[in-house]
């Protein structure tokens, strides 16, 4: 189907300095959008970002320093314990902390913020605290969280640093702590933190849909964005049976028969990943590929070996049916449904002439 590019995953990043990653449009220009800043030393935030980002809609940007050639575990940590001690020397002081590159984010088109950041030897890492010493004051009255990326240390000194540099945001939730004896479960440490935080306005958290094959349904994990509002008006209506075929041993894919707004970015797709490519084609990933995808959502609670068994890697012409999640389906119908006196079922289906059952009309519950 397409040539396959072995891109490291940092390499998507090291254009982005300083500048905002756009993903799609959502619903509201400035209402509920989320922010997500990073500090990334050893690469362990960056992939942090990448998945949080699989799993909400939101901008990111990267936080650097000016001096990048600085190697601040070298000679018993002299040069990172410096820069804190700095710091805690002189914290009203802008010249106590270490000079980063230029941020051009305007934080007014935000309401909510997400840090990422590293521990620095139980405090926030000098970077990240330089940062939120300048942009602090316009995260006021922001919704605010933070997840912590640390080796084995406690992050209660990293949270104490952000409630002094960012006194008068609201916070959405508990940080999320991620460290070595827990890093191999990262996606879902974030997609059950998620589900604890309180967004402003328009949360980002995702909606659901079904994936059936042969019989056997999984639950995908939607993100916000315009393909999957699409999609999901799409199965409002009726379920959708597509056939798809193995390729290049990491995906099966396959035609969707309509096309959905796509804003294709350059993505490593990981197992589970489910891709929208060339705007009307549908991927399902059971090992990984870089290509310029829109993405859509991910498999939930599957591994590597069980996603292969459910998508019979290496099979042709095999029958997937796409269909909202009953939660999902109803949500819709109540945010979305006019008060025109129509019918829908529980799976989110206009309905014309309604039997005896449980409906939905005009946002209300009713039974026949």
């Amino acid at each position: 189907m397409k040539q396959i590019f072995l891109f490291l995953t940092a390499l998507l990043f090291t254009c982005c300095s300083s500048d905002i990653e756009m993903k799609a449009e959502t619903t509201s220009a400035n209402h509920g959008k989320t922010l997500v800043a990073y500090y990334s030393y050893t690469g362990n935030c960056r992939s942090i970002v990448t998945e949080l980002t699989n799993q909400i809609e939101a901008d990111v940007v990267e936080i650097t320093p000016v001096d990048k050639s600085q190697k601040y575990e070298e000679n018993g940590y002299a040069i990172g314990t410096a820069l804190l001690n700095a710091i805690k020397a002189n914290p009203n002081d802008a010249s106590s902390y270490p000079a980063i590159d230029p941020v051009t984010v305007s934080l007014s088109d935000y309401q909510n913020i997400i840090v990422v950041t590293p521990l620095w030897w139980s405090q926030m890492a000098a970077i990240m605290q330089t940062y939120l010493f300048g942009a602090g004051s316009q995260m006021a009255d922001k919704s605010f969280s933070m997840i912590v990326s640390s080796a084995s240390s406690g992050i209660s000194g990293v949270v104490s640093d952000a409630k002094r540099l960012v006194p008068e945001a609201s916070w959405m939730g508990d940080a999320l702590w991620i460290n070595n004896s827990n890093r191999r479960n990262t996606a879902s440490l974030i997609e059950e933190w998620l589900k604890t935080l309180n967004f402003t306005e328009g949360q980002t958290t995702t909606n659901k849909m079904n994936i059936t094959i042969d019989g056997k349904t999984q639950s995908v994990t939607l993100v916000e964005n315009a393909a999957t509002h699409a999609l999901v008006e799409k199965l409002q209506q009726a379920p959708v049976s597509i056939m798809l075929n193995s390729s290049g041993g990491f995906e099966i894919w396959g035609p969707l028969g309509f096309s959905l707004p796509k804003n294709d970015q350059q993505t490593t797709a990981q197992p589970g990943d489910v891709i929208l490519y060339n705007g009307s084609n549908l991927c399902l990933f059971y090992g990984t590929n870089s290509w310029s995808y829109t993405r859509l959502g991910k498999i939930d609670g599957l591994s590597e070996s069980e996603l292969r068994t459910f998508l019979k890697a290496g099979e042709s012409n095999i029958g997937v049916v796409l269909s909202l999640d009953n939660s999902a389906a109803i949500k819709e119908v109540k945010s979305n449904g006019s008060e025109d006196g129509t019918y829908y079922s529980v799976n989110g289906q206009r309905v014309q002439n309604p039997t005896h059952g449980i409906y939905f009309k005009n946002h209300k519950k009713v039974i026949l």
